[in-house]
């Protein structure tokens, strides 16, 4: 079979339908035991060679590329616009159908081909949009950026004095009961405003981590910060 990288490229252009399961014959034209019968064609056919796997790689490119500009949409907090916004979302396509073509022998359906394609496609932005996070000239993940605080969470001039008490409390709170890896985290996503994906990018590791080092994060600032009577009862118990 001749799964080159050219061929997971291929365009919307190009699109034409997936025959039906039925005109497939021959040699393992059954049905795989534990597939459904759409996951089974999808299955068959990017197995398959020739005109065959053409037509159901151009189908699934499509269908990625429809998710990956989705998820774009959906995360931009970079603000990627125009062709950039679109050259991003094809790479990801293309990136993910390649993937998937070398791993289609992997699938055991446990959920629809397409839930399990999926995935594969949300991987892919998720790094192309962490990594073009960290082309902007200047971003580094050392830079703190505290003294936004107030205006970045819209603080009422009249309630500016109390506001800037409390954020001097959460600083040192930071600094007292937070691991470095929680600091860096916390600052990085919550002082920085640096976008999850590009965190992720940096620091090498994946979503579900970094949430649990937030959670674990706002868990002690939380407790510091009532302990110390910044926070009431009510207040800390807010999520």
């Amino acid at each position: 079979m001749a799964n080159s990288t050219a061929k997971a490229h291929a365009g919307p252009e190009q699109a034409a339908p997936m025959p039906p399961a039925g005109a497939m014959t021959g040699p393992g034209s059954a049905m795989r035991a534990g597939l459904d019968p759409d996951s089974d064609q999808w299955v068959r056919a990017l197995k398959s060679e020739g005109r065959l796997y053409e037509q159901a790689c151009t189908r699934l490119h499509e269908v990625l590329l429809r998710i990956a500009r989705s998820e774009i949409g959906r995360r931009n907090a970079h603000n990627i616009t125009g062709p950039e916004r679109d050259d991003l979302a094809h790479q990801a396509a293309a990136d993910a159908l390649l993937a998937i073509t070398r791993k289609v022998g992997q699938f055991r359906g446990e959920s629809k081909f397409t839930t399990w394609a999926f995935k594969f496609v949300v991987l892919e932005v998720s790094a192309k949009l962490g990594r073009h996070f960290w082309q902007t000239p200047g971003i580094s993940l050392d830079t703190e950026e505290w003294d936004r605080l107030p205006d970045y969470f819209g603080v009422d001039p009249a309630a500016e004095t109390e506001a800037r008490d409390l954020l001097a409390g959460l600083r040192a709170a930071v600094d007292d009961v937070l691991t470095d890896h929680q600091r860096r985290v916390f600052v990085a996503l919550t002082v920085n405003g640096v976008p999850l994906d590009a965190l992720v990018d940096k620091l090498g590791t994946n979503r579900n981590a970094v949430y649990k080092t937030m959670f674990d994060a706002r868990s002690r600032l939380r407790d510091r910060l009532t302990a110390l009577g910044y926070l009431d009862t009510n207040t800390a118990r807010r999520p």
